[in-house]
């Protein structure tokens, strides 16, 4: 991942079957410039950019060497920007002047839609390429413009599932067994909130039952067709059943204390999974490797992966690969992406940082397949997250959907650490977004 965007995937490396996690593996590659590339040489050679933020895997699965290997006049460079929220507003500036443009750029699925709007006639149309049919059905509709061409292909998906210490559970009296620990949530988030009210009673000194309530909100309204608009694109956050219930269960969980209040991906939170005084996580694919990566050696073994909350699972991150047409090398970047983003690639970026496949095609390969997290206790994540990925709905998009997200998350940060009333919470959150979205 991309540990870049506040309460989207903020994703690091998780260690799957017998890798050992190492924090060195982990570390995300430094920032660039970001400019185009029109490197090549009177001998054929040429150098392809590929610009994108956080991180994405290809480094530590050593894609773009293997790709040189089997295109010796081919070299790649990768371009790395840490944050998305700096990366976006820059890939835009690029667009709209026609300059600095990387060969190939990456696009979250916050923005895709915002792009494929109003920018789709400067990308290549990747399905004269790349069989975009192997990819989960949604995922090709999001990258898909009004005239039926595709500018991004997809690299992966978040499927989600629940993290939870197993040591504390069991000091509070609950289930441990991952298939017991989903069976008392079977129900949805409410269960979960029930859950934790039985955990609060016994409850470790210092420790809470989830890390935030703006991480539980992102996951409720993630497992819904309808989110912030409908599908004539009008923005419809205010009256959504999915913002509802995710606002209301997460002011609940704020006015209960059932939360550590922490925004996620900030020193506070890391601090916490360290020490080890959160229970649970709500757990797109890409989690478990921040889990991991921050909670250390002390508790390996005591994380464990259970089904989400609820019969309809989440999807909670994922991005895109896209091929500007402005490059000089257009036809040898589509081929690159196309390779990236085959089952064979994206299951080797699924071994080196744990960001699950939205190609298929990778679901039946072993190293997808019979995937486990030894960090978490075994955990069968490549059956998990496979099982997982069949029930998340087709949501409908829209072009400012990271804003509403981000904008909400902040306002309900502020129940769990100020203390402001869910009224005026929702007020200051609205009165924030008109502004944006007019």
């Amino acid at each position: 991942m991309r540990i870049t965007r506040t309460g989207r995937r903020g994703r690091r490396a998780a260690a799957l079957t017998t890798t050992v996690l190492t924090a060195s593996a982990l570390l995300l590659t430094g920032c660039s410039s970001g400019s185009g590339s029109d490197a090549s040489d009177s001998n054929g050679n040429i150098t392809l950019t590929v610009a994108d933020f956080g991180q994405f895997g290809y480094k530590e699965a050593d894609l773009f060497a293997k790709y040189h290997k089997l295109h010796p006049k081919i070299t790649v460079k990768e371009e790395t920007t840490a944050n998305e929220q700096d990366y976006y507003p820059k890939l835009l500036q690029q667009l709209n002047t026609g300059s600095g443009l990387a060969d190939v750029t990456g696009i979250e699925v916050g923005r895709i839609k915002e792009v494929v709007d109003t920018q789709a006639a400067k990308f290549t149309d990747l399905s004269k390429t790349i069989n975009v049919g192997d990819w989960v059905s949604w995922k090709e509709k999001q990258a898909t413009a009004s005239d039926g061409t595709v500018i991004g292909a997809g690299t992966d998906i978040g499927p989600m599932s629940l993290c939870y210490r197993r040591d504390l559970f069991q000091k509070a009296g609950l289930p441990t067994d991952r298939d017991a620990v989903a069976k008392a949530v079977a129900g949805g988030w409410e269960d979960y909130l029930k859950l934790g009210e039985q955990y609060k009673k016994k409850a470790p000194s210092g420790t809470y039952f989830m890390d935030s309530a703006s991480a539980m909100y992102n996951a409720v309204v993630s497992s819904s067709a309808q989110q912030y608009y409908d599908a004539s694109g009008k923005p419809i956050y205010k009256d959504s059943p999915s913002v509802q219930q995710g606002w209301n269960l997460a002011a609940e969980a704020a006015s209960k204390k059932l939360t550590h209040g922490l925004a996620q991906f900030t020193d506070a939170w890391t601090a916490a999974l360290r020490k080890g005084s959160v229970a649970t996580v709500a757990c797109p694919a890409w989690m478990a490797g921040q889990i991991s990566t921050n909670s250390g050696d002390a508790f390996k073994g005591k994380w464990d992966i259970a089904k989400a909350p609820g019969s309809t699972a989440a999807n909670w991150g994922g991005s895109f690969l896209a091929v500007p047409k402005s490059g000089k090398h257009a036809k040898e970047a589509a081929e690159l992406v196309k390779w990236l983003t085959a089952p064979e690639q994206q299951a080797e970026v699924f071994k080196a940082i744990g960001v699950f496949p939205s190609n298929q095609g990778a679901y039946d390969l072993p190293g997808v397949k019979n995937a486990t997290l030894p960090y978490f206790n075994n955990a069968p994540i490549g059956q998990i997250y496979a099982d997982e990925a069949k029930t998340i709905p087709e949501a409908v998009l829209g072009p400012k959907d990271a804003t509403i997200k981000d904008t909400i998350s902040t306002q309900i940060n502020n129940m769990e650490q100020r203390g402001t009333k869910p009224a005026d919470a929702w007020k200051a959150a609205t009165d924030a977004i008109d502004k944006v979205i007019g």
